[in-house]
């Protein structure tokens, strides 16, 4: 049980944003009356907050399965992107590897690649125990969020600042890993260019085009290395 151990103490974070995010999502979906259990069916089986909160709004709208299946497709279109970028870490068959594929957040993404796994530890037990206890976290928030929103009256107005504050946590552990400014300005220059070519979809682009120019700068580093040594 060490695995379990060490994935909770780094899941932390995740777990004070995980609550708190989840329980918005439970108190919205319960304006549905669609009964709290299907929140907790939603946390098991969609797992992805930023795709529930619009489904949610989709729902109440009143469209259609197919147009909430397009959209859930398009808002986690970005996990394309990065999610290739972890399958060496991850078992190469077994139950667990489509588990850790499924499981891979926003979040559980940045723990993956920014908390090295101690050599005395199974890599793919901790992945496992780590993956397992964010959605729990999520799962439990959404549970307890739609059960109260059905029992009470409860506004939520500012508590989805809980992502960004969670996001702006995880930055700063990825910072203390790269001790770098450069990805973070690439990250950033190209998020605003995105942002103004095209609104609706610059994650996306903002996404693809920060893993090719930084993949680009990267090998242009090595071989740069490679030549002075």
């Amino acid at each position: 049980m060490s695995e379990a151990r060490a994935a909770f103490r780094v899941s932390l974070p995740v777990l004070f944003g995980y609550l708190p995010l989840g329980m918005a999502f439970g108190v919205l979906f319960a304006s549905l009356d669609l009964g709290w259990v299907l929140a907790v069916v939603a946390g098991v089986i969609v797992y992805a907050g930023a795709a529930q909160f619009m489904a949610v709004g989709l729902l109440a709208a009143g469209a259609s399965l197919p147009d909430v299946f397009v959209s859930t497709l398009l808002m986690n279109a970005r996990h394309l992107v990065y999610g290739l970028s972890v399958l060496g870490r991850y078992p190469q068959s077994g139950a667990l590897k489509w588990y850790l594929i499924f499981g891979l957040t926003d979040e559980t993404y940045s723990l993956v690649t920014s908390r090295p796994v101690p050599e005395s530890l199974n890599r793919h037990a901790f992945y496992g125990w780590l993956t397992a206890l964010n959605q729990a976290y999520w799962v439990l928030g959404c549970g307890l969020g739609a059960f109260l929103g059905s029992a009470f009256a409860i506004k939520v107005s500012g508590l989805e600042f809980t992502l960004v504050a969670l996001f702006v946590v995880l930055l700063m552990e990825q910072w203390a890993q790269i001790r770098r400014f450069e990805p973070l300005m690439v990250a950033a220059v190209l998020s605003l260019i995105a942002f103004w070519v095209a609104a609706d979809q610059f994650l996306i682009l903002a996404l693809s085009s920060t893993v090719v120019v930084l993949g680009w700068l990267v090998r242009r580093e090595d071989r740069w290395i490679n030549a002075k040594s």
